[in-house]
């Protein structure tokens, strides 16, 4: 016992030795410690500004700030703006995450007795973060110290001026994660040829093939319905997904040993597994493209959706056909590989309606409308998905119509579709038919 006690003295005293090494730096950082995470820099232009941004990993952060930042939660985000317009730009931070950490309020965190050192490595802290404002014609640097997410990481990158404002987002892979979807295909049109991309711009002709879509997911084969397609998403990586990360959504891990073995132990714990995989579902010859979650504080329950990009697009923004319900618990099941499963709640209106709920508070949420889908099933005469799981539905599909442009909740617009009349969405809002 005292050799484990002296033996975790020694390397608490050591690493400390090396935080205070590393807060004596204060210049510039060397181009090699910039390096790995430069290499993965992602960037977007709008106009007059260019916005590139990368995401550190635990190892890449603790090497640029001396300290180890994800034991204390915290991810920097690097952050570069060129800006060639003639008037200055302010980023937001709260556009990354509402709950950022200021440069001293992490420099604080892991703050020792000694105040000359505190001293040092506040200033390496603030030396480091991104500075206010990016002056016309200039080009500013720098980190903004978020909360720490596992791997992949919307970032939402807000510039504003007198009259302006320019929002760009990517979504950032840190290395060591291991995400159930692949980026280059996931949010391009690269899946489908020019020729087979059908862009409408009659609200009645993309609501008919809307509703000529299948009404189910299927398994592998296509020999069997699962459950109901009742979500169609229109927009990108600039309107869509940072709406949806910013309401707390977050996207899912691969299936492997790795995910499997944390997806077991958060079952045995009941702790919460934010990014916890989800079993494919096939449509188009294909498994979901995207899968996203919102977990609550176990893994046993959670609202997921899974995503498939269309060979359509609405008044040229990306659409994706969706499949949305809640789990509700888990249990065990020989329709698995895993003989496990999440039980749904048999409601999947409910996961829907909250869904659009959720959403309208995005303040991206430009339309929303109804559409005929699997058709109606009540509880007395309920479906069954894949895994033998019951569901009842009113039977159509929620349209979500996403907007770069900031709508408020009272500005949505409601596409005069089915259950448009008498108020809001009363089609998907109502119980389901007895």
């Amino acid at each position: 016992m005292w050799s484990r006690y002296m033996t975790r003295r020694i390397r608490a005293t050591s690493l400390f030795a090396l935080l205070l090494a590393g807060c004596a730096a204060t210049g510039p950082l060397p181009e090699d410690e910039l390096k790995n995470y430069r290499e993965r820099l992602i960037t977007r232009s709008d106009g007059d500004l260019t916005v590139s941004t990368s995401v550190l990993s635990d190892d890449e952060s603790e090497a640029v700030y001396g300290v180890p930042l994800a034991e204390k939660g915290i991810q920097p985000v690097w952050i570069e703006v060129k800006n060639h317009d003639e008037i200055a730009y302010w980023l937001l931070s709260p556009g990354l995450d509402p709950n950022f950490f200021p440069a001293s309020e992490a420099a604080d965190a892991f703050a020792g007795e000694s105040r000359k050192d505190n001293r040092k490595l506040t200033k390496r802290f603030e030396q480091l973060a991104f500075k206010n404002p990016v002056p016309p014609g200039g080009m500013v640097s720098g980190f903004v110290l978020s909360n720490h997410d596992e791997g992949v990481k919307m970032v939402q990158v807000d510039l504003v001026a007198s009259g302006h404002l320019k929002s760009f987002s990517t979504i950032s892979t840190v290395p060591g994660f291991y995400a159930d979807y692949k980026e280059r295909s996931a949010f391009t049109q690269e899946r489908y040829t020019a020729e087979e991309v059908i862009n409408y711009t009659s609200d009645e002709s993309f609501r008919a093939a809307l509703e000529a879509l299948p009404c189910c997911v299927t398994n592998k084969n296509g020999t069997r319905n699962g459950d109901p397609l009742n979500l169609v998403v229109v927009g990108g990586l600039e309107d869509a997904f940072p709406a949806l990360i910013r309401r707390g959504w977050h996207p899912t891990e691969a299936t492997y040993a790795g995910s499997v073995s944390k997806m077991i132990n958060s079952v045995l714990s009941g702790e919460r597994y934010r990014y916890s995989p989800v079993s494919p579902l096939y449509l188009f010859d294909r498994p979901q493209d995207l899968a996203l979650q919102k977990a609550r504080d176990n893994i046993h329950q959670r609202n997921h959706l899974r995503l498939w990009m269309s060979p359509m697009q609405y008044h040229g923004k990306p659409v994706w056909v969706g499949q949305i319900s809640r789990d509700i618990g888990t249990r065990l099941t020989i329709h698995s590989p895993y003989l496990t499963t999440h039980k749904i709640d048999p409601d999947v209106d409910a996961a829907l309606a909250a869904l659009v709920e959720d959403m309208a508070y995005s303040q991206n949420l430009s339309k929303i409308g109804m559409v005929k889908g699997v058709g109606a099933a009540s509880i007395d005469e309920p479906r069954e998905n894949l895994t033998t799981d019951p569901y009842y539905t009113n039977g159509l599909r929620g349209v979500l119509v996403f907007d770069r442009k900031p709508t408020a909740v009272a500005n949505i617009e409601f596409l005069p579709w089915e259950g448009a009349e008498g108020g809001f969405l009363k089609e998907s809002m109502q119980r389901t038919p007895q």
